[in-house]
């Protein structure tokens, strides 16, 4: 059995639910196996992010059968990254693996991710989704577009398909809750951190029960976080769009002057009204755009804690938990 160079546990699992009662049977029964032929001290945390179904009760009759199982259960819904900052926070493992509840990521490769580390001194190892022919073509099309969208605005440092599912070191962890970022997105402030990292490559499966918990809606506002949390590439978009429209105001302009010589100024009605809806699309994009970094100024004013816990079973009736690290908004 491999030690921990803390002399306490070796790998943490952190797991965000959310009404994850249809999946958690199978979920466990596929992981447990997993862990225990690792040769590992270790322990799963799993995060209930406010589920409103049977997931808590579920996790406490599973912890009665496996003692490496701890929940901690969040006073309310905060969001997937918040969850996840949570479990981050409060894991005590040497190094901490985290993956969703679905099954769509396999159990079976935080083995594999945890050999790699071990073997050549990474401090992170990212899940790779090398084939998602299980997904929808709108998924893959959107998630495709994003990746690249980011290692556009960020780097290349940012790995093509790489979500939630990776594995961190104990100094990834530490950097990570120093950071300052109210919004987070880790699977692009993972990469940012530019520790030595390396990859694991995956067949994405299907989701094993129950509904995505990732809708279009949050992946909208998903991309719209990583993009005003990573760069402000959108800013100057504005003056690039008002640059635009100058030129073609000049171009009007011209062209009503010479509607107006020639003695029939009726026709610039036409161009009149479409350079005004012009002007006035441009304006209403820059107000948008300059509002996402208000809101983003504004939430970290305020530094309200992603998440309040509202029990941890690895720590005594009363003792409170760590204050939250890395305070966000919803996600």
């Amino acid at each position: 059995m491999s030690a921990s160079t803390s002399g306490g546990t070796v790998l943490s699992v952190v797991v965000p639910m959310y009404n994850e009662e249809e999946a958690l049977p199978a979920f466990t029964a596929r992981l447990r196996p997993v862990l225990d032929s690792m040769g590992v001290t270790y322990e799963v945390v799993a995060v209930d992010d406010g589920s409103a179904d049977k997931t808590a009760a579920l996790l406490r009759d599973f912890m009665e059968v496996w003692p490496e199982l701890r929940m901690i259960r969040l006073r309310r819904n905060s969001g997937h990254q918040a969850a996840l900052t949570a479990g981050l926070n409060l894991a005590v493992g040497d190094y901490v693996a985290s993956i969703d509840a679905d099954l769509q990521d396999p159990p079976e490769k935080i083995a594999e991710m945890l050999e790699l580390a071990q073997r050549d001194r990474l401090d992170i190892v990212y899940g790779v989704r090398d084939d998602r022919s299980t997904d929808t073509g709108f998924k893959r099309w959107t998630a495709g577009a994003y990746y690249r969208l980011m290692r556009r605005m960020v780097g290349r440092q940012v790995p093509s398909n790489a979500g939630d599912f990776r594995l961190l070191s104990r100094d990834a962890v530490e950097a990570l809750r120093e950071l300052p970022d109210q919004q987070r997105v880790y699977r692009l402030l993972v990469p940012w951190l530019g520790f030595p990292s390396g990859e694991v490559y995956y067949t994405r499966e299907e989701r094993v029960a129950g509904e995505t918990k990732y809708p279009l809606s949050k992946m909208i506002r998903l991309a719209v976080d990583s993009i005003t949390g990573f760069s402000s590439a959108p800013l100057k978009l504005a003056t690039w769009l008002g640059t635009l429209a100058f030129f073609a105001c000049i171009l009007l302009v011209g062209f009503s002057i010479t509607v107006y010589l020639a003695g029939n100024p009726v026709p610039g009605w036409t161009s009149l009204f479409v350079g005004i809806l012009f002007v006035g699309a441009v304006q209403l994009i820059c107000v948008g755009l300059l509002g996402e970094y208000v809101a983003r100024i504004y939430t970290a004013v305020q530094r309200r804690p992603a998440y309040f816990v509202a029990e941890d079973t690895a720590r005594p009736v009363g003792q409170s938990a760590a204050r939250p690290v890395g305070r966000q908004s919803r996600v």
